[in-house]
């Protein structure tokens, strides 16, 4: 169970933040496949009534922020991390918890994780940018989202910019002719570089992870 500032419910009331970015519905099924009910709204005065966060998305780091603007999302987002409620990043969800990334022209995140998002390198290893596809991840021995998950677990991933390094929060890290964090742990933040929604059983496992620790 979190210790956190926010005294969470014992059924928390989970927003799953529809901004315009991505299907979102798999991943809400995922959700109700593991008994859990996920609520997708683009409204700011739900987001800010609910327990638990989810930002996920496809899509291009600019347009995702716009869409968090336009719709008055970011200052619910905000709102949420002061009271330290959780949010839960999920692909481009991840790396907009981030500074700033260098896509395009460069953009600045949420800027509730230091560090930033720069693009992939394409070598041997890395034949074909972007990266789409299964991929092995390793967790670290005390990552909550990854108890119980066997070590070489291999997860889904769709993106072309990561954090290039081993985050001080990383929980977990993949290779693909780089290495880069792909799991972040710290407080009331969680966020996954990959898709656990596409990601079969360990995936949901990393979801049931999740929920465990509301």
């Amino acid at each position: 169970m979190l210790r956190l500032g926010y005294p969470m419910s014992k059924n928390p009331r989970i927003a799953l933040l529809d901004y315009g970015m991505g299907n979102i519905r798999s991943l809400q099924k995922a959700f109700e496949h593991l008994g859990a009910t996920a609520k997708v709204t683009g409204d700011p005065r739900e987001v800010e009534a609910a327990d638990v966060l989810l930002l996920p998305g496809d899509g291009a780091f600019v347009r995702a922020m716009d869409n968090l603007r336009s719709r008055g999302l970011i200052d619910a987002i905000y709102g949420a991390h002061q009271k330290q409620k959780i949010i839960f990043g999920i692909c481009i969800g991840f790396q907009l918890l981030f500074e700033s990334s260098t896509e395009f022209t460069g953009a600045k995140g949420l800027g509730l994780v230091k560090g930033a998002i720069t693009r992939l390198e394409k070598n041997a290893e890395a034949p074909a940018i972007p990266h789409i596809g299964w991929t092995t991840t390793e967790f670290k021995a005390k990552s909550r989202l990854g108890r119980g998950i066997h070590p070489h677990s291999m997860f889904y991933y769709v993106h072309s910019y990561a954090h290039r390094a081993e985050h001080m929060y990383a929980k977990a890290t993949t290779s693909y002719g780089q290495m880069f964090t792909s799991v972040l742990e710290h407080e009331n933040l969680f966020a996954a570089q990959f898709h656990p929604e596409k990601s079969h059983n360990a995936g949901l496992k990393l979801l049931a992870n999740f929920l465990e620790a509301l």
